[in-house]
């Protein structure tokens, strides 16, 4: 007889009532999956409300923020907008929910709010009262908006829209599409990459900043002007760009934008500029084009008179620390202000005074908050542990988003002890939590140098007694575990399984200086490896309620790179592996991914470095493979294409492997709707709970 259990059936197994591993499947699509007793079970993982973008009212007494809520049902998120006021109250849900609401930005004078929504059908700025009331249709394009900011002066909006740059009207992009989707035919020709961008085909469409003039009543008067007119270039960059990527002056007059103009040769570089335009028109200029490296999140100064960016210094180097620039306004005088400061801020403003800069960066597993002085570049750290973004300071109000391994983000304000929480979201869900904190460690890694990480006991933990374990193992590879609440890898739905955690920040992750992080560089296999044996075998030895004999070693995208690594090149201790969108053949990922500079992870494409290449792709190793794997892929992730997890899946059935393939064919890189998610978890807590039961 085969017996079917739930995950939390099988984590409370683990102790109680042992089972052959034979003797377990999978649950059924759609099976709840409870918790221990004080876990997180992942549906209220799935269904706890996602709260972001807080934006500081014009006379600083109220934050409007968003919350991304889950309408179970119909498999999807649904935005709406709140207000708390800025001295500390009762959040409030703004009317304006039908269609969606999200992208909230104050009116100039604090009475009003726009926000994009699809509520017409398609996505477009909309404009509502203060309290989120008598909501008008601002714009009435044939395309959707992209992005929008409203100019300081509140004489107009900027808005990014996707278009043809050779059509001279937006109903030119639109019939063109329109025809293209009657034709009868499917066949598309492409003349130059990228391809694919994350998990759609290019179509040949340019994001294109455009002015929209307002009228009195705050509404779109007459047609926008193209202020990208002509150019093969894309502003937010695509796919995953955003407003940050562009900046109004005070006066509304002058916008600055980050975009790349290397035409065909674009998809081989990260090099973008910063170039400036009147929002009359006319040509625009570029005043970065020294810089071989990013330049983007420019931001003037509340006077106008400075303009501050991240300036990146060596081209195609993946976790290259940007410096913080600041200049003339028209981009004149440039100078480092942080030459010397070991880490890299990814965001960047203003105070309100205008006399220091707020960033945030990766720092010792941490995403703080720093001020920089904007005459000495003195930099100061402002908060602890926790994850911080989506910082605003107005008229001497900072707020800010902050999530942690403890609990999703809460909209805060303040800094150090006078830091408070404004909002309280998923109040009840979390009361019912008794989560285990993250337990740091440091140990000598490669070539001796200290690496960090953490162990979690599992939920409802007894002294004297062991339990299986989880390794977690991060992607990007250059994209580190910091404090924070994941909705796709969350360690505590693992210790809330019955399991103990183990994660590391292996060299090449961001926020311990730029060497760890360069360390990877034509690395990819040895070093990082190297630290996560050595990491094991640290927790191990410091924590002896860990079951080293029943653990599994989990990994998506480098992560999963990683997993298959592993499978060849290190499979003892590991009862079992996990590859969500992994690598098994390193040459043929980097010529088929979407991002086309990518291969400088290995100094240079394949044909030229084919002995690194190969020194380094797991799949050269699979005839050493012989742990039980689950393998795991979206079928429209186009940064890891699905060929990836076939390969690894066909490697281990040849080999009768024990092994599970899992194809999620709505879903990309990562796993984003609500029952999917939920569904994508359960397959990866029934594969380890199937082979960490104790034996008989």
């Amino acid at each position: 007889m085969r017996l079917m259990i739930t995950t939390a059936a099988a984590a409370l197994m683990l102790a109680t009532a042992p089972m052959a591993a034979s003797a377990q499947q999978a649950s059924p699509p759609g099976a709840d999956v409870a918790a221990l007793p004080g876990g997180l079970s992942l549906r209220a993982l799935a269904m706890m409300d996602r709260v972001s973008d807080p934006r500081v009212s014009p006379d600083g007494r109220r934050v409007l923020y968003s919350v991304r809520s889950t309408d179970w049902d119909g498999n999807r998120g649904v935005g709406a907008l709140w207000v708390v006021p800025a001295a500390g109250g009762e959040p409030t849900r703004l009317a304006i929910l039908t269609g969606g609401a999200s992208s909230g930005r104050w009116a100039v004078d604090g009475q009003a709010i726009y926000f994009l929504s699809s509520r017409g059908g398609s996505n477009q700025v909309w404009r509502a009262d203060a309290q989120g009331n008598a909501a008008v249709q601002v714009t009435t394009y044939p395309v959707d908006v992209a992005a929008f900011k409203v100019s300081p002066d509140g004489r107009n909006l900027i808005v990014a829209l996707p278009v043809f740059i050779d059509c001279e009207t937006l109903q030119c992009t639109r019939d063109r599409i329109d025809a293209d989707n009657r034709s009868p035919s499917t066949v598309s020709g492409y003349d130059r990459m990228p391809l694919r961008q994350f998990d759609h085909w290019n179509d040949g469409r340019r994001q294109h900043l455009f002015v929209q003039p307002l009228n009195g009543s705050g509404l779109a008067d007459g047609q926008p002007r193209d202020l990208m007119a002509g150019l093969d270039a894309d502003t937010p960059s695509q796919p995953q760009g955003s407003e940050d990527e562009f900046a109004l002056s005070p006066d509304g007059r002058t916008l600055v934008y980050s975009t790349q103009t290397q035409g065909a040769g674009e998809a081989f570089t990260n090099n973008s500029d910063l170039f400036r335009v009147s929002i009359d028109g006319g040509a625009a200029t570029n005043f970065t084009e020294a810089n071989p490296g990013a330049d983007g999140a420019p931001a003037f100064s509340p006077d106008g008179r400075r303009l501050a960016w991240l300036a990146g210094e060596r081209e195609n180097v993946g976790g290259d620390q940007a410096v913080v620039m600041v200049a003339d306004a028209d981009g004149s005088n440039a100078r480092p202000l942080t030459p010397n400061w070991d880490r890299g801020p990814g965001s960047l403003s203003w105070s309100s005074d205008g006399r220091s800069l707020l960033a945030t960066a990766s720092d010792d597993g941490q995403n703080r908050l720093f001020r920089i002085d904007a005459r000495t570049g003195a930099v100061t750290p402002l908060t602890g542990r926790g994850a911080i973004s989506g910082v605003q300071n107005q008229d001497d109000t900072l707020v800010y988003a902050r999530d942690g391994f403890d609990a999703p983000t809460q909209i805060m304000t303040g800094t150090g002890d006078a830091a408070r929480a404004l909002t309280n979201h998923n109040a009840e869900a979390l009361a019912a939590l008794d989560l285990p904190e993250a337990e740091a460690f440091t140990f000598a890694g490669w070539n001796g140098e200290d690496v960090r990480g953490w162990v979690f006991k599992p939920v409802g933990y007894v002294e004297s007694q062991t339990y299986p374990a989880v390794y977690l193992i991060h992607g990007g590879p250059k994209s580190p575990w910091t404090e924070s609440w994941s909705y796709r890898w969350n360690p505590q739905t693992y210790t809330s399984a019955g399991y103990a955690v183990v994660m590391v920040n292996f060299h090449g992750s961001p926020g311990y200086g730029q060497a760890f992080t360069d360390a990877i560089n034509d690395h990819w296999g040895d070093r990082p490896l190297e630290d996560l044996q050595k990491g094991w075998a640290a927790a191990l030895s410091a924590n002896p309620y860990i079951d080293g004999d029943r653990a599994c070693a989990l990994g998506a995208s480098y992560g999963g790179y990683m997993v298959n690594l592993i499978a060849g090149k290190w499979n003892g201790p590991w009862a079992c592996l996990v590859n969500h969108a992994g690598v098994f053949d390193v040459p043929q990922l980097m010529n088929a991914m979407d991002i086309g500079n990518f291969i400088h992870e290995f100094g240079g494409p394949s044909w030229e470095r084919m002995d690194l290449y190969r020194r380094f792709s797991p799949g050269d190793f699979a005839g050493d493979w012989e742990k039980p794997m689950l393998v795991l892929h979206g079928e429209r992730d186009f940064r890891v294409p699905i060929d990836q997890g076939l390969a690894t899946f066909s490697a281990l059935q040849r080999q009768e492997i024990p092994s599970r393939f899992v194809r999620i064919p709505d879903e990309n890189h990562w796993v984003l709707k609500p029952r999917n998610y939920v569904d994508w978890q359960r397959e990866i807590l029934d594969w380890t709970a199937r082979w960490t039961a104790p034996t008989p």
